[in-house]
């Protein structure tokens, strides 16, 4: 895993999903975050406007190391990559995004739910994944269970994922970061009310600190 990546993750081990359809609200919303203490992002491949957000937000958010998200294809990944991204997250595994992304040399965590899809994960090489839907897929207790057979393998739970339950899932030793959209609600996103975001994020980064450290 790229060290810087890796270093800001264990500063900060939460990864908000930005999903917007106005690249200038996406940039907004990034400053926010980062202002609260989180600096690697995910821009989310959920709306028309997803790529010109996430090129707004690599251009003008400098502070934040930004990644793709719902990556589904091998053109989702090529437009990212050229987007200028650092990472690339997919809500499943398909070996072509994989392969893609290793060949970019750059850091790809493919959304896994059963130990097979984590076997296949793990004989590609790949030692940091994305765990979703967590909620749905036994959360914490999947997450000890795989971790007890994968055991060099790190887990990015996603889907779920809230205040109330961060601390459970980021005291698992396995897990590497929590990912989520509870950081950015919908209708705070629609209000505008950034500076909510930032307290939110804010907070995050204060229970991780609370477990981690």
């Amino acid at each position: 895993m790229n060290q810087e990546l890796e270093s800001r993750l264990l500063a900060a081990p939460v990864v908000p999903l930005i999903q917007a359809d106005d690249p200038g609200v996406a940039v907004e919303i990034a400053h926010a975050l980062v202002a609260g203490g989180l600096t690697v992002l995910e821009v989310v491949l959920r709306t028309d406007a997803a790529l010109k957000c996430m090129q707004r937000v690599v251009d003008d958010v400098p502070d934040a190391i930004v990644g793709a998200g719902t990556v589904l294809s091998v053109d989702h990944a090529k437009k990212s990559l050229a987007a200028g991204v650092s990472f690339i997250v997919s809500p499943g595994l398909h070996v072509p995004v994989v392969e893609t992304a290793l060949q970019a040399k750059v850091d790809v965590f493919p959304g896994v739910a059963t130990p097979s899809e984590a076997q296949l994960a793990w004989n590609l090489g790949l030692r940091a994944m994305k765990f979703f839907p967590a909620s749905q897929m036994g959360g914490v207790g999947m997450l000890k269970a795989l971790s007890s057979v994968f055991r060099d393998v790190r887990f990015m739970p996603t889907g779920g994922v809230s205040a109330a339950n961060l601390a459970e899932y980021l005291g698992v030793p396995a897990v590497l970061a929590c990912g989520g959209s509870w950081l950015t609600p919908k209708e705070v996103v629609e209000q505008k009310q950034f500076g909510e975001i930032t307290r939110i994020a804010g907070d995050a980064k204060s229970i991780a600190a609370s477990v981690r450290n």
